[in-house]
């Protein structure tokens, strides 16, 4: 939503008493925004502790539901609330680098931990888990391809990790080159620099 210039001139003059009611009226409605105030205005922690708090928040989550694993389909909806928390982090805490380590260490550990269950559960059932995490692949690279190109070295292990993790579960790897993801980006650290071009033409082709 776009303001009016006429409600902003309108609001810059109120008195600062009303100011403050409107500002926590609206805090109330928007735990996310009163959440990044408390971080930028009120905590001594910085983003790379709460960032290392996250991990080990999803560390127990992972932990717990490998210890549990029903099906794919069960893994699959643990791993995207572990993405909703990575993404309310990032939205307090504009912590871009964060963004990727995370989701790489959700993808490394999940499937580090999985890996043979989900293989054994069938391609059937694994399909749609298959396809998500080739999804989460691509925005990671596309995430890190926003980068400057010397932040690439310090997720090389991660990525590498991750590149032969996919390789070691053949039908994770059918889907991944089906769907146009060549897991050598990864293990060579060898992003495409028209990598955006490649996603969207494959989403405009219906991968």
């Amino acid at each position: 939503m776009i303001l009016p210039q006429e409600l902003k001139e309108a609001i810059s003059h109120l008195p600062s008493k009303e100011k403050d009611k409107l500002i926590f009226r609206l805090l109330k409605k928007d735990v996310i925004l009163a959440n990044r105030l408390l971080f930028e205005l009120v905590s001594s922690e910085s983003v790379e502790e709460k960032r290392e708090k996250v991990k080990q928040q999803l560390n127990n989550l992972i932990e717990r539901a490998s210890v549990h694993f029903l099906s794919p389909g069960y893994l699959l909806a643990d791993v995207r609330g572990m993405s909703g928390i990575i993404n309310e982090h990032v939205a307090v805490t504009k912590d871009k680098i964060g963004e990727i380590r995370l989701n790489l260490f959700i993808l490394n550990e999940v499937l580090s931990r999985n890996n043979k269950a989900i293989y054994l559960a069938g391609y059937e059932r694994s399909y749609t888990f298959y396809v998500a995490t080739v999804a989460k692949i691509f925005k990671i690279l596309l995430l890190l391809k926003k980068l400057h190109e010397d932040y690439l070295i310090d997720f090389e292990d991660d990525l590498k990790k991750l590149g032969v993790l996919v390789g070691n579960n053949p039908l994770l790897m059918k889907t991944a080159t089906y769907n146009g993801l060549d897991v050598n980006w990864l293990i060579e650290l060898n992003i495409p620099n028209d990598l955006e071009y490649i996603y969207k033409d494959l989403k405009n082709r219906g991968f």
